[in-house]
Formats: C-alpha cells, sequence, structure tokens
C-alpha cells in the first residue's frame, strides 16, 4: 500500500510537471486522459458520496495559477532570490561593505586566479604575483601566465610576451600589478606589459619625467650577469634586482614609493621588497629594517596581535635573515628561525600558530595581505589577512620544499618541483568594481537593501492605506471626504523633486547609513499609501451593501468589528494583488533613487547604487559586467513579481475566463 501511495505521488508529480512545461496535450498523450470525476468519486456506505467534488474558492485560485507556467517559473526566481538575498549573507562572513582592494580593480568574471598550466605542474621553479594574475616559471626555463591578464581599459595584455622570450632559457621572473620582467640565464632582460612609470623600459619621456626613475642601463643592456643575481621582484609600479653582492638596482614610480629613492645605487643591500607604497630592505648589518624614513617599521611586534617592542630589544643579538612584505606590514624571518611583524593588518587576521619545540620557519613568502612559511619539518603554515580564505592550508603531509605567496593565493611544490597544493582567491563569479569589491557579494547584500526597503515601504503603504481605505469607505460621509482630500495631498507629492531637496538638507547633516535606510524606507510607505485607500474604499462601497452586511447590522455587531473583520477579509484578494504590485514598484522607486544619489549611499549597496557607480562610458563599454547582471537580475525579480501580481489578479477575478 505505501508503495502504491508514493508511485502515485510521483506520477501525479511527472504529470503535473509535463503539463506545466509541455501543455495537456503531451499530458494526455503520454499519460492518458485523466478522469477527473471518477477518481474523485467515493463511496459512503456503498452509496456513491460527490461532496469532495465541490473545488473551495482557493483550491481553484491555486489550480489556475498553477496551471499558468509563467507565474510558476516566476514565485520559483522570486522564492529563490529571496533566500539567496536574505540567506547569502551569513554564507560570506568575510564580507563588509567597505571593503576595497586596489590591486583587484575592474576585473572580468573569471574562476582562472589558480588555473596553474598543467605542463608547469610538474616542473615548478617559482610563482610570482601582485594583482590580477600570475607568473609562473619552470626549470626547464619557460615563463607561464594565467588569470585576468588585460589590465583594465588600457589595452594592455602581459599575456603577450615580447618576441624571443620562448627561445632563450628564463632564470628568473616576476609580476607587479601591471607589467612582468624577466632575465635569460644569458644575462637578456625581457619586460612586458604597461610601462607608464617607467616599470619596464627607458624612454626619453621617462628619462625627463623627475617622478620616474628609469630602469638602469646594466639591466636594460643585458650586462648582469645572472649567476650572481640574487632575486627579482617587482611592487605596484616598481621593480628590483639584487645581487649576491648587495647591489641593487631600482626603478619605477617614484610618486607610488616616496621612499625610493632612499635605495637607489645602495650597495650593501642583503634583501629588498615592497609594501603597496613603501620600498623595504635589509642591510648588511641585519639588525634593522632599512626604509630611509625615520621610525617607519622600528618598532615589531612577535605576534600579531602583540604589543610593539623595539627592533633591537626584540633581536637581544639576533639577525635578520629575510624580511617579505604584503601591501601593508611585515614578517622578518630571524637567523634562529622565528618571525615576527611589523606595520599594519585588516580584519579577519589569522595569527600564528604555535611551533613545536623542534620546528622552525626555513623560509617565508608574502602575498597582499597574508604570509606563507615552511618549516624545517616540511610543514606549511599561512597567516595574517585572510578575506579570501588564502591561509586555509590544505593538509600536506610534511612533503613542501617550496612556498610561494600570489597576490591572494598560495602554491606548495615538493622536493621533485611537483605541485602539491594551492589554495586562495579563484576568481570572482561577477568580476570586481572599481574599487575592487566582488560585484557577486555586493549584489546578495544590495539585493537584500533593496527588497528590505520594498517589503517595509509595502507593509507602511498597506496599514495606513488599508486603514485609511476601509474607514472612508464604510463610514461614509464627512470622514470619506476628509480622507480622500488628505489621500490627494499625499498623491500629489512629486516623489523624485521630493526627495531631491531632501537629500540636499540631510547632506548638512550627520546621518548614519542605517537612519538614512529607515528614512527610505518610511518617505516611500507615507508617499505610497494613497493608492491602497483607493482600491481598498472603492471595494468596500461595493462590499457594505452585501447582505451579510446587512445581517451583521441586523445582530447589532459594532460598526469597526463589521468592517474590519466582516469586509475586509472579503476583499483581502485584491489588497494581495496590489501589495505584489506595489512591491516591485517599491523595489524600482529605491532602485531609482540610489542611482541618482537620493537613496542608499556607498558602501552600503544597493541595485540602485551599484549601477549608478557604473553609468559611465567607460564602464558601459570596457567594464560591462559592473552594470550587466545586477541590472539582469533587478529587471528580471521585478519583472516576475509583477507577473506574479497579474497573475493572481487574474485567477482571483470571477469574472475572467479559463482561457484568459
Amino acid at each position: 500500500m505505501e508503495k502504491q501511495k508514493k508511485e502515485n505521488v510521483f506520477r501525479t508529480l511527472a504529470r503535473w510537471l509535463v503539463r506545466w512545461i509541455f501543455g495537456l496535450k503531451y499530458e494526455e498523450k503520454w499519460f492518458g486522459k485523466k478522469q477527473h470525476a471518477e477518481k474523485e468519486i467515493k463511496y459512503k456506505n456503498g452509496v456513491p458520496d460527490d461532496s469532495e467534488l465541490i473545488v473551495s474558492p482557493a483550491r481553484q485560485v491555486f489550480n489556475r495559477f498553477m496551471d499558468r507556467k509563467f507565474a510558476v517559473v516566476s514565485v520559483i526566481v522570486v522564492l529563490v532570490m529571496f533566500l539567496v538575498v536574505f540567506i547569502g549573507p551569513y554564507f560570506m562572513p568575510k564580507y563588509y561593505d567597505s571593503f576595497t582592494e586596489t590591486t583587484q580593480v575592474d576585473l572580468p568574471p573569471t574562476r582562472s586566479f589558480m588555473a596553474v598550466p598543467a605542463e608547469l605542474k610538474n616542473d615548478l621553479k617559482s610563482v610570482d604575483s601582485y594583482g590580477s594574475f600570475s607568473v609562473g616559471l619552470s626549470n626547464a626555463g619557460k615563463v607561464y601566465i594565467w588569470g585576468v591578464t588585460r589590465i583594465g581599459a588600457s589595452g594592455v595584455n602581459v599575456k603577450n610576451m615580447p618576441e624571443g622570450i620562448n627561445d632563450k632559457k628564463i632564470a628568473f621572473a616576476a609580476a607587479g600589478q601591471d607589467h612582468v620582467i624577466a632575465i635569460a640565464e644569458d644575462g637578456t632582460y625581457f619586460g612586458w606589459g604597461s610601462n607608464r612609470f617607467g616599470q619596464i623600459e627607458r624612454t626619453p619621456e621617462i628619462e625627463a619625467n623627475s617622478n620616474l626613475e628609469p630602469i638602469p642601463d646594466e639591466v636594460a643592456n643585458g650586462t648582469l650577469d645572472p649567476t650572481q643575481i640574487k632575486k627579482v621582484t617587482c611592487g605596484y609600479q616598481a621593480s628590483a634586482i639584487l645581487m649576491q653582492d648587495g647591489t641593487l638596482y631600482i626603478w619605477g614610480n617614484k610618486q607610488t614609493y616616496a621612499n625610493l629613492d632612499k635605495f637607489i645605487g645602495r650597495t650593501n643591500m642583503l634583501d629588498i621588497d615592497f609594501t603597496l607604497n613603501n620600498v623595504v630592505g635589509l642591510d648588511s648589518k641585519q639588525t634593522t629594517v632599512v626604509t630611509g624614513i625615520k621610525g617607519l617599521y622600528n618598532t615589531v611586534r612577535p605576534n600579531i596581535g602583540a604589543k610593539g617592542v623595539k627592533i633591537g630589544e626584540y633581536l637581544n643579538g639576533r639577525k635578520i635573515n629575510e624580511i617579505r612584505c604584503t601591501t601593508k606590514s611585515l614578517c622578518l624571518l630571524l637567523d634562529d628561525g622565528s618571525i615576527c611583524f611589523a606595520g599594519d593588518f585588516d580584519k579577519d587576521v589569522v595569527d600564528v600558530p604555535q611551533l613545536p619545540a623542534d620546528e622552525r620557519f626555513v623560509d617565508i613568502e608574502g602575498g597582499n595581505y597574508h604570509f606563507v612559511g615552511l618549516t624545517n619539518k616540511g610543514n606549511v603554515y599561512a597567516f595574517g589577512g585572510d578575506h579570501y580564505y588564502q591561509t586555509k592550508v590544505p593538509n600536506l603531509k610534511g612533503q613542501a620544499a617550496k612556498v610561494f605567496a600570489g597576490s591572494f593565493q598560495s602554491y606548495v611544490a615538493d622536493a621533485n618541483n611537483k605541485l602539491i597544493g594551492k589554495w586562495g582567491l579563484k576568481g570572482y563569479i561577477f568580476g570586481t568594481d572599481g574599487a575592487g569589491a566582488d560585484i557577486f557579494q555586493r549584489t546578495i547584500a544590495g539585493g537584500k537593501v533593496t527588497m528590505t526597503v520594498g517589503a517595509i515601504a509595502v507593509i507602511i503603504e498597506i496599514i495606513i492605506g488599508v486603514s485609511i481605505g476601509l474607514i472612508s469607505g464604510y463610514f461614509g460621509g464627512w470622514i470619506d471626504i476628509l480622507l480622500m482630500r488628505i489621500a490627494e495631498v499625499f498623491s500629489s507629492i512629486p516623489l523624485y523633486p521630493f526627495m531631491l531637496i531632501l537629500s540636499s538638507l540631510l547632506s548638512q547633516v550627520a546621518i548614519s547609513t542605517n537612519q538614512r535606510l529607515y528614512m527610505i524606507m518610511v518617505i516611500l510607505g507615507i508617499l505610497g499609501w494613497p493608492g491602497f485607500a483607493y482600491i481598498t474604499r472603492a471595494q468596500i462601497l461595493v462590499a457594505r451593501e452585501s447582505e451579510y452586511v446587512t445581517a451583521a447590522q441586523s445582530m447589532g455587531v459594532k460598526e469597526t468589528r463589521i468592517a474590519f473583520k466582516h469586509i475586509l477579509p472579503n476583499i483581502i484578494s485584491v489588497i494581495l494583488v496590489n501589495m505584489t504590485l506595489s512591491f516591485a514598484a517599491s523595489m524600482q522607486t529605491e532602485t531609482s533613487l540610489s542611482f541618482l544619489g537620493f537613496g542608499v549611499n556607498y558602501p552600503q549597496p544597493s541595485w540602485g547604487n551599484m549601477l549608478s557607480r557604473a553609468s559611465n562610458a567607460t564602464a558601459a563599454i570596457n567594464f560591462w559586467w559592473q552594470w550587466l547582471f545586477t541590472s539582469a537580475i533587478l529587471v528580471f525579480t521585478t519583472v516576475c513579481i509583477n507577473t506574479i501580481g497579474d497573475t493572481l489578479r487574474d485567477v482571483m477575478d470571477p469574472k475572467s475566463s479559463n482561457d484568459k
């Protein structure tokens, strides 16, 4: 019996799906004509009982609604959208409205940030990254590039490597924000990408610009001995080559790196790296951080959250072996295998785990906000910023021999140069905006704001409008005249000019983002209630002459009870339809206001202000993803809500025909 019931349920669902998708014709063709009357008739004491053949009005409405396939799809879409925007934020705990990232600006939709080429996975020498793309180098001397290689709207694509590079065996390769440099084993220098700030080559314009440091002749001419090169590295808009004897060659944008001049011509450097705005080095003394700026990074801390200590006091006779940087912070590897930190750390910081007594760090690499360290036991630890889970190290079972840090990724190779682990940011489903924020996350958070504004505004409209319409229509007389004149006054207020004036006045007052949001909800509700009042009043004028109202009056039922307990439930269907349509209209109004700058303000996202930030010719032509996804979701959602409202109006109208 139980099995038969399950089969009937599945068969019913199958019939419904076929009818919904293909129509009644195919349902009857594939399942046979359904004999509704015969199946619904039950027998009681041997006599046919046809009482259950009577279908309730609610059931009729439901059946007619379910026959409208577009309406059903619309309901599913709206429900899914509600679930996504209201539950989705709980699954993106690293998100916050004001997040920006300079190195991730205007990136298209992609999931290729960790798409290491197959040829490189088994012969990995190095990986370097500073922005949206990574540069990998194999032990065979071949350069590989993956990720988003097109740099903004500049037309520069770092995927286009210079001629002749594939004919050389490359010894070193490094990546900046928008450029790549490489040194071949015969000393040949290669640089490609953007050269706006002299990052890759010398030109007369760069030589004449005092804010730029040209590439040294020794580097450009290929006269350096590659066997004597210790390190090749790039910053945001600068590059550097450090030799084994301590000679440093450095060039690039001196406006971005205000202390770059302090490193030109140095011959006593043991290590060099870049934060976002400073050059940081280690000289032969190995007892201090070299910046050329007094007081900068002279205080360190034993762990990320600890109190700062003067660097000389903390070292206590120990030496610094390596300096590794993120955009704002430093990690110092000491000669005893311990580490310490200097600089600033942002949100979502993960501290260094406590190592066993017999374990110590032997190498540290830095990404944009995180560090990844290798120990003498072959274990890997990641710590620092964790906005994109770049510190979630997989279980590598002590097999690591090399570690590399990308901008928001980490890579690990074993002793055989085989890639055995990678983790971090894979990319962005909807791309990023002009501030480097994830559009997908902001779309979810913005949808919650837009839908909340729409829902609360409609609730306010219903409470005010239905109450006034009910009282006005039922009692009539001077009450009706007074309330309708008030409704006409509110109807005559132009929304957008009113919001423009109010926004101008509020700009002079300190008001929080949430307070502004509450104000928008209330204003939309207060200005939008007359529509509900008119509709409710019209229905009441018809319903108050009905027989059930006359009967209630003759029984002495209170007037307010008749209005709210007897008449209101009978006109709820009309209110429900208009509530659905008004919800979509309120969403569109909030979007329009935010688009014009009078609604929800940045950094709090809404679909309107997200579109506003993409409403320029550059974004429209070059960064299509910044407006396409948000506008498509907004249009699709509002169309679906309107479809639901229109369908409800049709199926609840007793005068409409079945094939209307």
